[in-house]
C-alpha cells in the first residue's frame, strides 16, 4: 500500500472514530456532582450479559454483586460476604460462615440459601470458574454454607471469590443478563447496548462505600476513547500503549503491572486425524516436534517485542506465570533472542535446509505452521507478525493469519494460536497442561506423567499457601516441567502493563490497587478512590 493511501485510511479511521465519540457525548452531556464516567475493559469489548452465573466480572470487582471473599493487593484472602472459614481434616469440605443483616438491593434479606443456590447453579451453569470439583453446597443454618467437594482442592478458596451471590427468589435465566440484582457497593439502572452501563451507589452496602454516587461505562476504544478524554468527558480511560504519548490536558497516565499474559500455543501432538468432540482437528506435526518448539523460546527475541510490539509496557515471561504471583518459578528463564542455539537445537534433531530456501526440513517435512491470532486485536498481530519475521532467522516459517474468535477456537488445536490466560488461581496451571483436559482447556495438548503427577500433588495440599512449591515444580522440577527447558508447550512472550489516562484531581489511590488478572480490573480497590 502506497504511503498516501495509509495515510487517508487513517484519516478516515479517526474521522469515524471521532464521529462515535460525539454520537456517544453530545455537547449537552453534563456529570451530575458525585459521579464518573470511565471508559475500560475496552479490550474485552461489551459483555453479552451481567449475570455473574454467565461468568460477568469472573477475576474482576463485580461492583453489582458480593462475593463471599475478595484478594487484597497483596494477593491476600479478605472478608466479603464470608467471615471466616473453615477447611475439614481430609479437605473436601469447605464451611464458610456469612455476615447477616445483608440486602440485595431490591430490599430482600440475601441468607445461605441465596449462596448455595449460587454455587449449585453455576455447576451448570455457562460460568468460568472451575467448579467441576464441586459436588454440592448445603445450607447449614441462615448465616452458615456448606461446601463438599468430590476431592480435596487447595485452589478452592480462589473459586470463592469468583463468583457474586444472586437472589435464589428473584433469579431468572431470561431476564437476568439484563437486570441484575446484588448486593454490592452499586446497583444495576440502565444497559444502553453498544454505548455505556449506568450504575448507582448502593446506600445500604455493608461495606465501605464508594465516594461516587454514580458510576458510567462506556465502551470506546483507541481513536474515540482519547477523543472522549480529550473533550474532558472521561474520568478514566484505557489507552492502548500505542497512544500514551498522545498527551491530554488535566490528565496522566497511570500503569498497572498485570498477570495476563500472551504467548503462542505450540500444540505438542502429531496430527493423527483425531477431531474435538465439536468437530476441531487437533495436532500439527511440526509443532509437536520438541526440537521445533524449544528453538522457538530461545531463539525469539522477547524484548524486542515488548519494545516493539508493548512499546515498553510489559514484562516478559517464559511460562506464562507473572513475577507478582507467589508460584513463579524464576528457574523457568533463559537466554533468549540467541538464534545460534536455535540453530543447533534445529541441526542436532535433524533439521537441516536442503534445497536452500531458507526453511529447514527434516524427512521431508517442513518446518512451517500456520500462526492464528484474533483480527481485531492489533497487538496480538504484531506479535504475530514480530514472531514469523524473527523465527525465519533460524529457519522456521509462521505465517500469521487473522480469524474471529469463533474461527480461531475452531483451529487452535491444531495451529499455533496467540492468546493469553493470566489468572489470580494457581488451578489456572491445571487447566492450561493436565493431560485430562487436553483438546479442552489444555489446547496444547500436553501430555507429561511428572507434570500431571505436580499437579495433582499441588491440588490435594494442606492449604493454599503450602500448594506454591508444588505449583513451581509444574512449571520446572530440575527434570521437565512446562518451562522452555522442558516440554515448552507455549511460546510465553510477555505480561502486558494495563495503561489509564486519569483525571488529574481523582485519587485512585495506586497503593491499594489489586493486581490485574486477565482483562485487567481497575475496579478492585474503587472503595479508596476519591477526589482531591
Amino acid at each position: 500500500m502506497k504511503k498516501m493511501t495509509i495515510i487517508g485510511t487513517v484519516l478516515v479511521i479517526s474521522v469515524i472514530a471521532i464521529g462515535i465519540f460525539v454520537a456517544f457525548f453530545p455537547e449537552s452531556h453534563n456529570k451530575s456532582v458525585g459521579s464518573l464516567v470511565v471508559s475500560i475493559w475496552a479490550y474485552g469489548g461489551e459483555p453479552s450479559s451481567l449475570n455473574s452465573l454467565d461468568g460477568w466480572n469472573l477475576e474482576q470487582e463485580p461492583l453489582i454483586y458480593s462475593t463471599l471473599f475478595k484478594r487484597n493487593h497483596n494477593l491476600g484472602l479478605v472478608n466479603d460476604l464470608g467471615e471466616k472459614y473453615n477447611i475439614s481434616d481430609d479437605g473436601k469440605t469447605y464451611t464458610v460462615d456469612i455476615k447477616s443483616g445483608v440486602k440485595f438491593h431490591d430490599g430482600s434479606n440475601l441468607t445461605a440459601d441465596d449462596v448455595a443456590f449460587t454455587f449449585n447453579k453455576a455447576i451448570n451453569s455457562r460460568s468460568t470458574a472451575d467448579l467441576t470439583n464441586l459436588n454440592d453446597t448445603t445450607v447449614v443454618n441462615s448465616t452458615e454454607v456448606k461446601f463438599i467437594l468430590n476431592q480435596a482442592d487447595s485452589t478452592f478458596l480462589s473459586k470463592l471469590t469468583m463468583l457474586g451471590i444472586v437472589p435464589k427468589d428473584k433469579y431468572n435465566n431470561e431476564t437476568f443478563a439484563t437486570n441484575p440484582i446484588g448486593s454490592g457497593p452499586f446497583k444495576f439502572v440502565q444497559w444502553d447496548k453498544g454505548q455505556q452501563i449506568i450504575l448507582e451507589k448502593n446506600n445500604d452496602y455493608y461495606g465501605k462505600k464508594p465516594n461516587f454516587n454514580k458510576l458510567t461505562v462506556v465502551y470506546l476504544q483507541g481513536e474515540a476513547a482519547l477523543a472522549a478524554a480529550q473533550k474532558g468527558e472521561t474520568d478514566i480511560v484505557e489507552i492502548p500503549a500505542d497512544l500514551v504519548n498522545r498527551t491530554v490536558s488535566n490528565m496522566h497516565v497511570q500503569k498497572y503491572s498485570s498477570v495476563d499474559p500472551r504467548g503462542i500455543i505450540l500444540p505438542t501432538a502429531p496430527d493423527t486425524g483425531e477431531k474435538t468432540s465439536n468437530g476441531a482437528s487437533i495436532g500439527n506435526n511440526v509443532t509437536s516436534n520438541l526440537a521445533i518448539r524449544k528453538a522457538l523460546n530461545y531463539g525469539v527475541n522477547r524484548d524486542e517485542i515488548i519494545k516493539g510490539v508493548f512499546y515498553g509496557y510489559a514484562t516478559k515471561t517464559y511460562d506464562g506465570v507473572s513475577t507478582l504471583l507467589p508460584w513463579h518459578n524464576p528457574d523457568s528463564a533463559i537466554k533468549d533472542g540467541d538464534v545460534n542455539k536455535a540453530k543447533d537445537i534445529l541441526n542436532a534433531d535433524g533439521w537441516s535446509d536442503t534445497d536452500g530456501d531458507g526453511i529447514v526440513e527434516k524427512n521431508g517435512l517442513k518446518a512451517e505452521f500456520d500462526l492464528v491470532y484474533l483480527a481485531s486485536d492489533t497487538q496480538r498481530q504484531g506479535i504475530a507478525v514480530a514472531v514469523s519475521e524473527q523465527a525465519k532467522k533460524f529457519g522456521i516459517k509462521i505465517n500469521p493469519q487473522g480469524k474471529s474468535w469463533n474461527e480461531l477456537s475452531k483451529v487452535k488445536y491444531s495451529n499455533g494460536a496467540i492468546l493469553g490466560y493470566g489468572s489470580r488461581d494457581p488451578g489456572q496451571l491445571k487447566l492450561d497442561y493436565y493431560s485430562n483436559l487436553s483438546g479442552k482447556s489444555n489446547a496444547a495438548l500436553l501430555n507429561d506423567p511428572e507434570v500431571d503427577s505436580h499437579i495433582n500433588s499441588a491440588i490435594v495440599a494442606k492449604s493454599e499457601d503450602t500448594s506454591y512449591s508444588t505449583w513451581k515444580s509444574v512449571i520446572w522440577d530440575g527434570t521437565t516441567g512446562i518451562s522452555p527447558q522442558g516440554d515448552a508447550p507455549w511460546l510465553w512472550i510477555a505480561c502486558k502493563d494495563y495503561v489509564y489516562l486519569v483525571k488529574n484531581n481523582l485519587d485512585i489511590s495506586p497503593g491499594t490497587a489489586t493486581v490485574p488478572p486477565h482483562g485487567g480490573d481497575i475496579f478492585g480497590n474503587i472503595y479508596d478512590w476519591r477526589l482531591t
